[in-house]
């Protein structure tokens, strides 16, 4: 059993762009399904799908270049369930100066760096994908 499914869910979309998966399948929870929703509204995944059955499952279709590289080029983990790392708003760090972004957990829900920037709201800084 895995102590930490957030950092499994990277990992495994990290693993499946490395062997050119078209999609993947995982365990369901609402924080898992909230972070692959903003994933694809900021166009690092093609699509995300809850599917129903005695055990649901969170089904996640990984996007691709012209060229056929994946979309996603890095994954990091930043706050983990033996660390974890809260912001203010002026102190979330930018991905790659801002070419990719830092996903923050805030009292209105999981959002990018941009946005918690526009709504003034600091919290605690999941990961950063590039």
């Amino acid at each position: 059993m895995y102590t930490d499914p957030i950092s499994d869910m990277l990992t495994r979309i990290r693993n499946a762009l490395a062997a050119g998966k078209q999609d993947l399948v995982m365990p369901y929870s609402k924080f898992k399904h909230s972070l692959a929703k903003v994933l694809h509204e900021e166009g690092f995944l093609s699509g995300v799908n809850e599917l129903p059955g005695r055990v649901k499952m969170l089904q996640v279709n990984l996007k691709y270049a012209q060229t056929g590289s994946p979309v996603i080029t890095g994954i990091k983990r930043v706050s983990t369930p033996g660390q974890r790392i809260y912001m203010p708003v002026g102190k979330i760090p930018r991905t790659n100066g801002g070419f990719g972004i830092t996903v923050v957990s805030t009292s209105k829900g999981l959002l990018t760096d941009k946005q918690a920037r526009k709504d003034r709201v600091g919290g605690e800084v999941v990961c950063q994908i590039w």
